[in-house]
């Protein structure tokens, strides 16, 4: 999918929700159709480039190594800890490691972007020009939720992709807890395939669209953001809570890397074990209306001021050298 303005054009991947290899057998035609497109692109890239995490899921880096040493100008954007992914939990990962693509994105760019302080520490060990811009979300994108009453039963919220719905098992006996107390139900958005045992029973699935995830996040009472204590965890850029906040929903997630900065300017929850999370949810569940507006109302707004792109415009256009700064 192309998107070409009189400044720019954007490549998206085949524009799937993800690069899963059952996902791209469903469509061959278009995938065979893409990875040409992206040969002619080495072949012949743009004066300026800005790569964002890889080129294609196939690649095993020689692609974003063409890309990015042969454009004039070039930029590699990740926000997420890519090179601590080694490949487990599938053929396709297995094969095309994405720790590997990022090692050599990060050899081959002029300058990196990295979407937090963590990325960036590593980053710098293996590059001289890093930049930090946090994960962004268009606040426009997102309807603010319109009620703060609790739906009957209450629905929890969680929005991601398959190899992140396992982390909702590590709050797997609060949730079930909850729903014992309240009957609240676990609305996911994301895939359909059940995958959380236990929980299934009280699970409602979603499938994700590009137009559906803002009204769907807009009819939960509470997102849901586990993250494991891990390297790989420290390495994530919060972008959960970031949708949440740019809905106006109150979440609770884990206070791991950047979710801890989030969490404070949110003024939310962040529990830190079971017991903790199982207050924490039932807190929001049972507090006024108006508790949950106003925490809903502070973290739109402050993810407008400071983690939307039009917060961060100037550093980008800084970043890829469109303009100068002043």
């Amino acid at each position: 999918m192309d998107r070409t303005s009189a400044n720019f054009d954007v490549h998206a991947y085949l524009g799937l929700r993800n690069a899963k290899p059952a996902q791209l057998a469903r469509h061959p035609v278009a995938l065979a159709r893409t990875e040409l497109r992206l040969r002619r692109l080495t072949a012949t890239p743009p004066r300026r480039l800005l790569l964002h995490r890889e080129a294609s899921p196939l690649s095993r880096g020689r692609s974003e190594r063409l890309l990015l040493t042969r454009a004039e100008f070039a930029v590699y954007d990740f926000d997420d800890a890519l090179q601590w992914d080694d490949g487990d939990g599938g053929v396709l990962r297995g094969f095309a490691p994405k720790s590997a693509k990022a090692s050599i994105a990060m050899r081959h760019a002029d300058r990196v972007i990295a979407g937090n302080p963590v990325l960036a520490d590593w980053a710098s060990q293996h590059h001289r020009d890093v930049v930090i811009i946090p994960s962004c979300v268009a606040p426009s994108s997102y309807p603010s939720k319109g009620s703060y009453a609790l739906h009957d039963p209450p629905r929890l919220g969680w929005i991601g992709s398959p190899d992140n719905e396992r982390h909702l098992l590590m709050i797997e006996d609060p949730l079930l807890e909850i729903h014992r107390r309240t009957g609240a139900r676990l609305i996911l958005i994301g895939t359909t395939r059940p995958t959380l045992g236990r929980l299934e029973t009280i699970v409602d699935r979603i499938a994700w669209t590009p137009s559906i995830q803002g009204t769907a996040l807009g009819e939960i009472d509470v997102g849901l953001m586990p993250v494991p204590d891990t390297r790989y965890g420290t390495g994530k850029c919060g972008y959960k809570l970031l949708q949440y906040g740019a809905t106006g929903v109150p979440a609770v997630a884990s206070p791991i890397g950047v979710n801890e900065d989030i969490l404070s300017l949110f003024g939310m929850p962040a529990p830190r074990c079971s017991g903790d999370w199982t207050d924490a949810i039932l807190g929001l569940l049972r507090c006024a209306t108006t508790t949950r507006e106003g925490l809903g109302t502070r973290a739109r707004e402050i993810t407008r001021r400071q983690y939307s792109y039009d917060a961060w415009l100037s550093r980008w256009e800084a970043a890829l050298e469109l303009r100068t700064t002043s």
